[in-house]
């Protein structure tokens, strides 16, 4: 008779549920929101410092050309020393020179008649500087504020030009009072000037003068602007009743 092998039982397979987060456990990363750190690795850190080992060699290498070759960089230096001194050296000549035009200058009735509005303003400031108002400039154009010219003059005084162009000089149209009086709303309270002057290669009406010494203005007409430009005499020497020099001048 053959025998049977006992049967073994079948245990059923067990039914993995699902697993449950625990309470309390915190959320990943990625949903919170903020990148995790991630460690440096051995690979970045060895880059790292083979970076740095490079750097270093390079900057000995440069060390050593520099101990051998040291006669190039301070022969560059030397060249740029040279090139500097020479650039300022001209930029005193040239100022020199344009110290000694301007002391020579002299400019005729017919050469400032030949001149536009513009080359007529240029020409005052370029007679002020003569006459040692070094930061005399020319300011005039829109929204001068009733000044063509401003200088200083070597006693401290400031002064405040309105120039009046006329093509056909004393034949041309007077200077009026209008004139005078848009100067004055603004020279002292806008500039400060101590000295306000109008001047034109043609003529003043007949009421200016008396309005200019209320106004304690200036007015330099034909005749005058033909001494002052042609002479050597600066010009607070030919006008008449120029304030005192200021205090420290």
């Amino acid at each position: 008779m053959t025998r049977r092998s006992p049967t073994r039982r079948r245990t059923p397979a067990r039914r993995h549920s699902p697993t449950r987060r625990r309470p309390g456990t915190h959320r990943s990363a990625a949903r919170r929101g903020s990148p995790a750190r991630r460690p440096l690795r051995r690979d970045d850190a060895l880059g790292l410092a083979g970076l740095a080992v490079l750097g270093l060699f390079l900057l000995l290498a440069l060390l050593r050309w520099l101990a051998t070759h040291w006669w190039l960089p301070l022969g560059l230096a030397l060249a740029g020393a040279a090139v500097w001194g020479l650039a300022l050296r001209r930029r005193a000549e040239r100022a020199r020179w344009e110290q000694a035009r301007q002391r020579a200058l002299r400019l005729g009735l017919g050469t400032l008649d030949a001149l536009d509005h513009r080359q007529f303003e240029y020409a005052v400031r370029d007679l002020l500087r003569r006459d040692g108002c070094a930061d005399a400039e020319q300011v005039g154009g829109a929204n001068d504020r009733g000044a063509d010219v401003l200088a200083t003059d070597p006693y401290g005084r400031r002064w405040l030009v309105q120039c009046k162009h006329r093509r056909d000089g004393a034949a041309g149209p007077a200077v009026g009072t209008p004139d005078l009086q848009r100067v004055n709303g603004t020279a002292r309270q806008l500039h400060g000037a101590d000295v306000v002057l109008v001047v034109t290669n043609g003529r003043f009406s007949g009421k200016c003068p008396e309005l200019a010494g209320a106004l304690r203005m200036h007015l330099v007409d034909r005749e005058l602007l033909g001494t002052w430009a042609s002479g050597a005499r600066p010009l607070w020497e030919l006008l008449p009743r120029v304030p005192a020099p200021r205090r420290g001048s």
